[in-house]
């Protein structure tokens, strides 16, 4: 079992890395077509800005490579919005793998709660309908960090409330996404990680 961690012009690869570590899963951190191709599973992490990262990686030939992927492939964070159809972060279209579109959070009017964006911090998952979940894990809290989210659709697999439901994972055929980040959500997010592991 190797699973290759899409290097890419965003962040947050080092802490994914640190997860599988701790699940004493081999890994490889590439962006060399071959290795992504050959490996058994592949997780497209992310921290960027969403228009920039396209741009890169379409002059990288990575959109090509990631839509044709087989085996498994795990979106995180700016992964899963890059996987959707469009962005309004930058007005930019993205890989199109899921047809939802991500849309940027508009604070309520009024707002009696303070409620901030980014939305950062710990909330609840629900409605968990993929093989990433089992049902132990619905209703448990996980880590997000975003001021965008993916509106709901038909390949909406966990369901979260921050503003508004909106969707927190993704899944379609080999394809998985998640909003949140497993990698920084303790117990839960390995217990998602290894799920992925064992897809």
């Amino acid at each position: 079992m190797k699973i290759a961690i899409i290097k890419y012009n965003a962040g947050n690869i080092r802490s994914v890395s640190f997860a599988l570590e701790r699940l004493g899963v081999e890994y490889v951190i590439t962006a060399d077509p071959q290795e992504i191709i050959n490996a058994d599973k592949v997780i497209f992490p992310g921290v960027g800005e969403a228009s920039s990262t396209m741009k890169y990686l379409k002059e990288h030939h990575l959109d090509e490579l990631i839509v044709k992927l087989k085996q498994p492939v795990l979106g995180i964070c700016l992964g899963m919005q890059l996987m959707c159809s469009h962005s309004e972060e930058g007005d930019v279209d993205c890989l199109g793998i899921f047809e939802e579109k991500v849309k940027k959070f508009d604070l309520p009017k009024p707002n009696p709660d303070f409620i901030k964006v980014p939305h950062m911090g710990w909330n609840a998952i629900t409605n968990l309908k993929s093989r990433l979940f089992d049902q132990s894990l619905e209703g448990q809290y996980v880590y997000f960090v975003h001021s965008f989210y993916v509106a709901q659709g038909a390949h909406t697999a966990a369901t979260t409330h921050y503003i508004l439901p909106y969707s927190s994972a993704l899944h379609k055929d080999n394809f998985y996404a998640t909003q949140f980040h497993p990698e920084k959500s303790g117990d839960v997010g390995s217990r998602i990680l290894e799920n992925f592991v064992k897809l």
